[in-house]
C-alpha cells in the first residue's frame, strides 16, 4: 500500500498533467489545430479523472473509519487539483471561442 505522501503526490501529479493538457489544448486553439486542442482535453480529462480516483478513495477511507490526517501537503494536493479542474472547464471554454471565431471568420 502507498504511503499517504505518495497518495497525496498522485493527486499532484494528475492533477498538474491535467492542467498542463488544459494549457496546450489552448495553444492548440489559438493556432487553429482544434483537432489537437479536442484530443488535450481529453487528455486533461483523463488525468483529472485519474486524480479524482485517487481523492475518492480517499474519502472513502475516512468513510470506513480510516483517519486522514489533514497536512499542509494534502491542502496544497487538494488546492492544485481544484485549480486544474477550473483551468480544464476554461479550456474547454476558450477551445470553443476559438473554434466560433474561425467559423465567423470563414462564413462572414
Amino acid at each position: 500500500m502507498a504511503s499517504m505522501e505518495e497518495t497525496i503526490f498522485q493527486i499532484i501529479l494528475h492533477g498538474g498533467n491535467g492542467k498542463s493538457c488544459s494549457m496546450e489544448a489552448i495553444a492548440a486553439a489559438k493556432r487553429g489545430d482544434f483537432t489537437e486542442a479536442r484530443a488535450k482535453l481529453q487528455e486533461a480529462a483523463d488525468a483529472l479523472n485519474e486524480a479524482h480516483h485517487v481523492q475518492t478513495s480517499l474519502i472513502q477511507g475516512e468513510i470506513r473509519g480510516e483517519k486522514v490526517e489533514i497536512s499542509l501537503l494534502m491542502v496544497h494536493a487538494q488546492d492544485h487539483l481544484m485549480n486544474s479542474i477550473t483551468m480544464k472547464d476554461l479550456a474547454t471554454e476558450f477551445v470553443e471561442l476559438y473554434e466560433t471565431i474561425k467559423l465567423e471568420k470563414v462564413s462572414g
